[in-house]
């Protein structure tokens, strides 16, 4: 939707701020609704989520769930950053756990709009950049962030093989 609305404003016939700001704020409201919906349900998340499946949900609901709370107690406002619009299918189990996890009110949401900013941004201006090509806007969409996705991974293996490697190669001579 934002790639078209993004055409739509190269166009003309769509206004950038206007674009930018109602997908903005819808975006926002869909993560305070997240946030809200796990801060006031957390004691039944807390309880539902160590479950791998049950009749509350799919066990992809649960693995994604866990995910989700792992990635906020490892990497906190990041998390969320980057939930946002680098690993995005992951954003609406983020805000459900950080409400359960009763992260900061204002800390999340701070957070939260700058990494909707970052996702507005890139996929409304893709939009314009593109308009004459929405297919070909897309795909560089969706080859950027699995890009962006395999770099950070890499990037976090080596870290852990960096950290990792001396104690095994200790393990190995012992």
């Amino acid at each position: 939707m934002m790639l078209a609305a993004g055409a739509f404003v190269a166009s003309g016939d769509l206004s950038a701020s206007g674009v930018c700001l109602a997908t903005l704020f819808g975006a926002i409201a869909g993560d305070q609704l997240g946030y809200w919906l796990g801060r006031l349900g957390q004691t039944q998340l807390h309880r539902r989520s160590g479950k791998s499946s049950g009749k509350g949900g799919s066990k992809n609901s649960g693995t994604a769930l866990r995910r989700a709370r792992a990635i906020l107690q490892k990497r906190g406002d990041m998390g969320v950053f980057f939930s946002r619009w680098l690993f995005s299918p992951l954003g609406p189990y983020v805000n459900i756990a950080a409400g359960a996890l009763a992260m900061a009110p204002l800390r999340f949401t701070l957070w939260a709009v700058l990494g909707e900013m970052v996702w507005v941004a890139a996929y409304v201006g893709l939009g314009v950049g593109f308009a004459s090509n929405i297919t070909l806007a897309a795909e560089l969409a969706q080859d950027t962030t699995g890009l962006l996705s395999a770099g950070i991974l890499a990037l976090g293996l080596g870290a852990w093989l960096y950290r990792r490697l001396p104690r095994m190669m200790r393990r190995a001579g012992q």
